[in-house]
């Protein structure tokens, strides 16, 4: 099998709404949901859209899937948590190729077509392409092999967001 031109594979996507957050500035911000796990947000649906919240109030836990409008792409990064440089795809930097973004939020409520929810890191006016239920029978895995991180997650409680994905 070949891969496919990608000149000739576009993939267009539309944002579904957009995230009202108190981050206007990628530095100092958390870096992972869990550390934010107090920090409020809310997904404002576009009209449209809002008939798709249907039934969502009964999970505590959504996955947002966003476009990470300020980042930049890089195939090489020094991630948050580390010195070193590795691959993007073996860290979760935002700078990374397409910028697509992954946060699970705690569900609040929801109110008037807008998602309220905590456990923020996400920039004011980041547009949210998809919502998927956070499901653990189905979303965790256990492992004890998680690379570099294994270090690395000691520099979590206390690592922010800085320049170095421009």
């Amino acid at each position: 099998m070949t891969a496919p031109d990608t000149l000739s594979y576009p993939i267009t996507l539309q944002p579904i709404g957009f995230v009202r957050s108190p981050f206007h500035s990628p530095q100092g911000m958390p870096i992972q949901t869990v550390v934010a796990a107090n920090v409020p947000g809310q997904l404002e649906l576009l009209a449209h859209y809002q008939p798709g919240l249907r039934d969502i109030e009964g999970f505590e836990f959504l996955m947002l899937i966003t476009h990470l409008h300020q980042a930049v792409e890089k195939l090489e990064v020094v991630p948050f948590m580390d010195d070193h440089s590795h691959g993007v795809f073996a860290t979760r930097a935002p700078a990374r190729p397409n910028r697509l973004g992954l946060s699970i939020v705690r569900l609040e409520r929801v109110q008037q077509g807008c998602l309220h929810f905590t456990g923020n890191d996400m920039l004011d006016g980041t547009p949210v392409l998809d919502i998927k239920p956070y499901v653990p029978a189905l979303d965790v895995r256990h492992t004890e092999r998680i690379g570099w991180f294994q270090h690395g997650l000691q520099r979590l409680p206390t690592a922010q967001s800085d320049d170095r994905m421009r």
